[in-house]
């Protein structure tokens, strides 16, 4: 067990420290038999990142099932290609850049230079099945719904003036042709932008005469990416049942001779730039975090070009000239057809059809948030457990903060802020409640990754509003997900008040928007053990202090990572007795080699492991010897898993009666080592029922989940043939639990 981190005491693990105390070196485990090389070599640990492209692999199916709603299959398409752009910007950069500095790989990973190359074939194979599925699938089955994707030649006549004439009028004027000559440079391409490269020729008496030149139109991103045809003038122009939609890169490349009067467009290329977003400064570089964040978002700006996409067959002398003016190689080049951006999909996507479309799906309110009395006095009788976006993130979260601001017993408020929305409640609510008097503190992580500039707004805002804004630990990014309310009541029991703590720990952000979007969990709690732990958590963020004991939540980076080494070593020691032992762990991403080789050696020990993990995984099961006891599950489908749940037989038949935590992190190094974290534990018997019948119904989900293979791909299940209609198995996880969370409970 690493002796880096202090874990709380606690009988019940074998092992476990007496508070304040370090455990002796002599008492430290042998060096764990999965730090032996050839076991690396043999492929216990898969490439994080080739693993992730794999996760993306099953995003495309979903897309590609036609059992999925037609404009969600388009929408899985924009997603996919989302994920992509995020890819190459943030890993793909970030190995650049390792690359660059020489940096050598993990022990057993891939060499850098072949990771690369395995990264291109696997993304060129990946872009395949995106072109197959949007020209053979989804392009034909939109024509038959009625919405046509129509190049600007397939119009009629008349339509082509009426667009012409909407062009001049809405398009021309925004355009900026820049061109590259003795007197101009070749411009600045912005990251992910869509453009035009132009071959023009000057006119001449001869061949010899003429010259040519290169010139460079971005396509606005301040309109729309397809242009309704039957609609130029606003939403009433066409019928409802019919919708032609035309490419504006299509539009602008059609008329561009107006751009360019007196020169010949000889050729033109449309192109995409994908530019490096894996730039951080070190923490030692500047006095100021805010500073810091405001001077890597302008270093992002102009970072390197990592990717250039183009269709097929491109110019030759326009593809030269622009890889080599970005500093490009033919790796970095890739052709496919299609729209140069698969992300403006997104657009068709949300076109007026519903028939088209997921059955829209209402969040229940909890049954005991139902009421018209207050949320602390809910919380006063037992713990909430809630679970978006089946129950109500505005009923439940939104609710807690805004009462808090506005009653009058309320004295403080403490929140993290991680990622919002642009309109956010959280904010709102933070404002009033400091205009209202009260004490409030809001810690704004500045470098939640392309939330960078929202977040410094949302501080700057904060603090004219009389907030109290901290921007957390220098060189951690603090990524836990609680609130706490500090509130004076009536005491219950005795004349006078008291002074209550109330807090809100979950998996996910305050962010109303996402929640509607992801699976998260959330415990609303008074337990004063837990209220204890997030006041200390809150003023370590605040405040200074060289080490916080905590007696319940798990908090990376000083304790987490023991006391879940103590987690496992305590199902070893039961399956040693035979008693139950599992682990049975539901997270976004599965990376750190710590955790893996100890979760090989509970497995070694005959521990029943299953991990359902959305994202990558770098943990072979099934490996002879070694990860025999090990299966990993992927649910993909029509919301993201986000919700981390971590549970412990503890030498339990029943799985109900399982230890369970649930918080903001993942088993990755970042989150263990390099982030503020906080996994709480549920103590409350109803709700980690609950939690138990996530997870069973997360197990039997045949119709969206994932089987890994030791090779690290996967196997999609299929549900058996004796399935009920109405079953997990049948349904899946999304719609099993959307019918559970809207059917009334006799308690109800």
């Amino acid at each position: 067990m690493p002796n880096d981190a202090q874990p709380a005491p606690d009988d019940n693990l074998p092992g476990a420290p007496a508070a304040g105390a370090r455990p002796a070196q002599d008492n430290a485990p042998p060096p764990s038999p999965m730090d032996d090389p050839a076991l690396l070599e043999q492929g216990v640990f898969f490439n994080r990142d080739l693993s992730w492209l794999e996760f993306n692999r099953r995003v495309i199916a979903q897309a590609i099932d036609d059992r999925t709603p037609l404009l969600e299959r388009v929408k899985f398409l924009a997603i996919f290609a989302s994920n992509l752009d995020e890819f190459f910007m943030k890993r793909v950069g970030l190995l650049k850049r390792r690359l660059a500095s020489g940096k050598q790989p993990r022990q057993g990973d891939v060499a850098l230079p072949r990771l690369f190359e395995e990264i291109r074939r696997t993304v060129i194979e990946h872009q395949r099945l995106k072109t197959e599925c949007w020209f053979n699938d989804l392009l034909p089955a939109l024509r038959d719904a009625g919405i046509h994707i129509l190049a600007f030649e397939d119009l009629s006549d008349a339509d082509r003036d009426a667009v012409r004439d909407w062009y001049h009028a809405n398009v021309f004027p925004i355009l900026t042709p820049l061109a590259v000559d003795p007197g101009h440079r070749f411009p600045f391409i912005s990251n992910l932008s869509e453009n035009l490269g132009v071959l023009l020729e000057s006119p001449g008496a001869s061949a010899d005469d003429r010259q040519t030149r290169f010139a460079r139109v971005k396509i606005p991103d301040v309109l729309p990416q397809f242009v309704d045809v039957d609609r130029l003038d606003g939403p009433d122009g066409a019928t409802a049942d019919t919708i032609r939609l035309v490419p504006l890169d299509a539009i602008i490349a059609a008329n561009l001779s107006g751009l360019f009067p007196g020169l010949t467009v000889r050729e033109t290329l449309p192109f995409r730039v994908t530019r490096n977003a894996a730039l951080e400064i070190e923490d030692d570089e500047v006095d100021d975090l805010l500073e810091q964040v405001e001077a890597e978002l302008r270093l992002r700006r102009f970072a390197s070009a990592l990717r250039l996409q183009v269709n097929p067959d491109p110019p030759r002398e326009l593809l030269r000239f622009i890889t080599e003016e970005l500093d490009l190689t033919d790796a970095d080049v890739y052709h496919r057809p299609g729209p140069l951006a698969f992300v403006d999909l997104f657009q068709i996507a949300s076109v007026n059809r519903p028939d088209l479309k997921f059955p829209p799906y209402t969040p229940a309110v909890p049954p005991s948030l139902r009421s018209e009395e207050d949320i602390f006095s809910v919380i006063r009788r037992r713990d909430v457990l809630v679970h978006h976006p089946y129950e109500s993130f505005e009923h439940s979260v939104e609710r807690f903060i805004e009462e808090a601001a506005q009653d009058p017993g309320v004295l403080a408020i403490k929140q993290t802020i991680y990622r919002t929305t642009r309109d956010s409640p959280f904010i709102d609510s933070l404002i009033a409640a400091a205009e209202n008097g009260k004490q409030v503190a809001c810690l704004v992580e500045l470098r939640a990754r392309f939330d960078e500039e929202r977040n410094v707004t949302f501080a700057r805002q904060l603090e004219k509003a009389g907030v109290h804004v901290a921007y957390g630990v220098v060189g951690l990014k603090t990524h836990s997900k609680c609130s706490l309310v500090v509130r004076r009541e009536r005491a219950e029991d005795a004349p006078g008040h008291v002074i209550r703590s109330y807090c809100h720990l979950g998996t996910g952000n305050y962010h109303p928007a996402t929640a509607q979007l992801y699976t998260d969990l959330g415990l609303l709690t008074c337990d004063p053990a837990l209220t204890a732990d997030v006041i200390a958590l809150f003023n370590a963020l605040t405040g200074h202090a060289a080490e916080h004991t905590y007696n319940e939540l798990l908090v990376a980076p000083t304790h987490m990572r023991a006391r879940f080494n103590q987690l496992i070593d305590r199902e070893i020691d039961h399956a040693a007795n035979r008693r139950p032992a599992r682990i049975l762990a539901k997270m976004n991403s599965l990376e750190d080699r710590k955790i893996c080789q100890r979760l090989l050696e509970a497995s070694q020990a005959g521990v029943q492991v299953t991990l359902i993990v959305r994202g990558f995984c770098s943990l072979r099961p099934g490996v002879p010897g070694v990860s025999d006891n090990i299966e990993v599950i992927s649910v993909v489908g029509r919301l993201l898993e986000h919700s981390r749940i971590f549970g412990f037989a503890n030498g339990h038949h029943d799985p109900a009666e399982a230890d369970y935590y649930i918080g903001s992190a993942d088993w990755m190094y970042r989150n263990l080592d390099t982030r503020v974290e906080a996994i709480t534990p549920v103590k409350d018997p109803a709700a980690r029922a609950s939690l138990w019948e996530i997870l069973d119904v997360t197990l039997r989900d045949r119709r969206n989940a994932w089987r890994m293979r030791p090779d690290g791909g996967y196997d999609r299940l299929h549900p058996p043939p004796d399935a009920a209609p109405d079953a997990p198995e049948t349904i899946g996880t999304f719609r099993t639990l959307m019918a559970r969370a809207a059917t009334p409970t006799p308690d109800d």
